[in-house]
């Protein structure tokens, strides 16, 4: 089989908000085996209001909602077209985006990512793949996570691959499958913590090192039904509102973030440990949190891997990209050993 080699453009907003993320690489395959190369690389901050907008989107009605799904999507759209003249891209076979999520309530069969493929196609006249986890959940998955393909086929030489973003999520080898879920929320709670205190996050964990963990509060968040549940199994906003909020009542913000900081150090390594993982790659914002790596260090004898900034950074990108490639060419992107769906499928509105 002669190498075939693909372009691809992945578009990545995650539940922290840190902006949009956007990944173009260069995909090679050669009989089951893939590479990639990184080639160019931005995340571009949003502004406040889009920011707030994305924030509160789960509040405002069905019809701003619907405006809000074209808006977005003719950002997303204006935004990659810039990129795109920017860097003088030629080749490029197909931009794939996750759009951003509002609604993920999987259990009653719907998920919800905005940002309309059509209006990114709009703007770039180029093929456009959008709305990967629908149809998971209509099979009965999670509709999350996703990226373990892009772990099984890029990233297959560590025993783990762990995600530290808006939630902490986990992909690893079990009896021969890959399966994966989420662990905890780490940023999406931090960072709102932060923004208390004027800060957009928690530079190096040094807030939560300056405050003391409540104890009273360590222990009820550990005991939540969620970390006692089998996988696959995921988290969303709604979550957080019934379950985390609740709990929050008038501590010191600096207290809330190393209380929050500690219990997802305490969920990460109770997994890492569980699974007997030996190595494991540590990507997302959280990577950076210094305080936070230091305690997973701390608590287990997992060798820990943080790579290089465009991994760090941009890997879920690079894996939606991956994920928009393996749905031009009709195979599977989805797997149901990770999303608990009902087969393995190849996901992905094409426009």
């Amino acid at each position: 089989m002669e190498q075939q080699i693909f372009y691809a453009i992945g578009l990545m907003s995650g539940t922290s908000l840190d902006g949009l993320d956007i990944c173009y690489t260069k995909f090679t395959r050669k009989e089951s085996i893939w590479n990639f190369e990184i080639l160019k690389c931005a995340t571009l901050p949003y502004s406040s209001e889009l920011e707030n907008s994305l924030r509160n989107a789960i509040h405002i009605s069905s019809e701003e909602l619907l405006k809000l799904n074209s808006d977005y999507g003719f950002y997303l759209g204006e935004q990659v077209s810039e990129f795109i003249s920017k860097h003088n891209i030629h080749d490029l076979d197909l931009i794939a985006s996750h759009g951003h999520t509002i609604f993920h309530q999987p259990q009653k069969f719907f998920t919800l990512q905005i940002g309309d493929g059509r209006a990114i196609k709009s703007k770039t006249n180029k093929t456009v793949i959008y709305d990967f986890r629908s149809q998971d959940v209509i099979l009965g998955g999670n509709g999350a996570p996703l990226v373990p393909v892009g772990d099984e086929l890029l990233f297959s030489g560590f025993d783990a691959c762990l995600n530290l973003g808006g939630f902490s999520n986990i992909s690893l080898k079990r009896d021969g499958e890959r399966i994966a879920f989420d662990i905890c929320p780490v940023n999406i709670l931090l960072n709102d913590f932060a923004l208390q205190l004027g800060k957009k996050y928690d530079e190096n964990g040094d807030l939560a090192k300056a405050g003391m963990i409540d104890e009273k509060l360590l222990d009820e968040l550990n005991q939540l039904s969620f970390y006692s549940e089998n996988h696959p199994k995921s988290l969303g906003i709604e979550w957080i509102n019934d379950n985390i909020l609740p709990l929050v009542q008038n501590q010191k913000v600096e207290d809330l973030l190393a209380t929050f900081t500690e219990h997802s150090a305490v969920q990460i390594v109770k997994i890492l440990n569980e699974y007997h993982v030996r190595s494991v790659l540590i990507t997302g914002g959280g990577a950076y949190n210094n305080y936070l790596i230091e305690k997973i260090k701390a608590k287990t004898k997992t060798e820990i891997h943080i790579p290089e900034k465009e991994i760090i950074e941009y890997k879920e990108a690079l894996i939606f990209a991956f994920m928009g490639v393996l749905r031009l060419l009709d195979l599977n992107n989805v797997l149901s050993s990770a999303t608990g769906s009902s087969r393995d499928h190849s996901s992905g509105l094409i426009c």
